[in-house]
C-alpha cells in the first residue's frame, strides 16, 4: 500500500477518534466519562502492544518504559483533559484548538533554540494557527448568549459559556505539545517501535488504574450502549497511530503529513454533518486560519 492511502487512513482514523470520542464523552451528567474512554483506548493499545510483541517481534524493557515514561504522561494527560473539554465545547471548536500543538512546539523549540532554521512560510504558519486559535477563544467568550442557544438547538446539546469550555483544549495543546517536543528529545535514544509499544503499556496501566477508581472504588456502571462509541473512537485512535507510523515511514513524509495533519477538518465535517454543530461564520472564520496554519506546518514537516 502507498504513503497515500496510509495517508488517507490516518486521516479518516483520527478525525474518527475525535467523532466517537464526543459521542462517549459528550453527556455532561457524567464527570467519570473521561476516565471510561482512557479504559477504553487502554485495552484497545493494550491489545495492539500485546500484537506487537508477542507478533511483531519488537522488543521492551524496564528501561524503555522508564525512559518513555515522562512522555507517555505527557501524551496520556493531554488526551484526558481532551476528553473532560468534549462535555463543554463542541468538537468543531475543540479539535482546531487541540490541532493546533504543532505550532505550540515550534514556539517552544524557537525559544529553548532547539529549532532547525526556518522558511517564511513556516513561521507564517505558526502565526496563523496561534492568531486562529486566540480569534476562536475571543469568539467563542463573546458571544451573545441567545445566538448561541439559537445555533446549538439542532444538535439536541447546550454548551454554556465558560472559561472551562476554553480551557480544556488549550491545556491539551499545552501538554500535547510538550509531549512532542519532549518525543524528539527521547526518540534520539530509542527505537520508535519500542518507545511506541511503551506508550501503548503505560495507556493501558492508565487504564487499569481508571477502572479500579471508577468502576471499583467510584462503583460506577458500564452501560453498554454509553460505552460502545469509545471503544470505537479507541480502535480508530490505534489504527490512525499506525497508519500514520507507516505513511511516514514511506519516505514521503512531505507529501503525508499536510494530508494527515487536515484531519481535524474532517472532524469539523463530521460533527457538522452527524452531530449537528453549527457554528457562527466566525467561528467558521477562525477555524480556517488555525488550518491554513496546520497545513503548511504540515507541508514543511519533513
Amino acid at each position: 500500500m502507498s504513503w497515500f492511502w496510509f495517508s488517507i487512513i490516518a486521516l479518516l482514523c483520527w478525525s474518527g477518534s475525535d467523532f466517537f470520542s464526543k459521542i462517549g464523552c459528550r453527556d455532561p451528567k457524567d464527570k467519570y466519562s473521561q476516565f471510561k474512554m482512557v479504559m477504553a483506548v487502554g485495552l484497545v493499545m493494550g491489545l495492539h502492544a500485546a500484537y506487537e510483541i508477542f507478533i511483531g517481534g519488537t522488543e521492551i524493557s524496564w528501561s524503555v518504559m522508564l525512559t518513555y515514561l515522562p512522555v507517555s504522561l505527557l501524551y496520556i494527560g493531554s488526551m484526558t483533559l481532551g476528553y473532560v473539554g468534549l462535555r463543554y465545547i463542541e468538537l468543531s471548536i475543540s479539535s482546531p484548538i487541540c490541532n493546533a500543538s504543532g505550532a505550540l512546539v515550534a514556539i517552544i523549540a524557537i525559544i529553548s533554540g532547539t529549532a532547525e532554521a526556518m522558511e517564511a512560510p513556516q513561521y507564517l504558519a505558526i502565526a496563523l494557527a496561534c492568531a486562529g486559535v486566540i480569534g476562536l477563544g475571543f469568539v467563542e467568550a463573546n458571544e451573545d448568549d441567545d445566538l448561541r442557544a439559537a445555533r446549538q438547538e439542532a444538535s439536541n446539546y447546550k454548551y454554556a459559556k465558560s472559561w472551562l469550555a476554553l480551557a480544556l483544549p488549550i491545556a491539551y495543546c499545552m501538554l500535547d505539545a510538550a509531549g512532542t517536543f519532549a518525543d524528539d528529545l527521547v526518540l534520539e535514544t530509542l527505537n520508535e517501535d519500542s518507545a511506541n509499544v511503551a506508550y501503548e503499556l503505560t495507556f493501558l496501566a492508565a487504564g487499569i488504574v481508571c477502572f479500579v477508581y471508577t468502576v471499583i472504588v467510584k462503583k460506577q456502571p458500564l452501560v453498554p450502549k454509553m460505552e460502545v462509541p469509545k471503544y470505537v473512537g479507541a480502535m480508530f485512535e490505534t489504527a490512525g497511530q499506525f497508519a500514520y507510523i507507516y505513511a511516514l515511514a514511506s519516505g514521503e513524509s512531505a507529501l503525508a503529513a499536510p494530508i494527515i495533519s487536515s484531519y481535524c477538518m474532517a472532524s469539523v465535517l463530521w460533527s457538522r454533518l452527524f452531530l449537528k454543530e453549527k457554528l457562527s461564520w466566525k467561528h467558521y472564520a477562525c477555524i480556517c486560519v488555525t488550518f491554513a496554519g496546520i497545513l503548511i506546518m504540515g507541508i514543511y514537516d519533513m
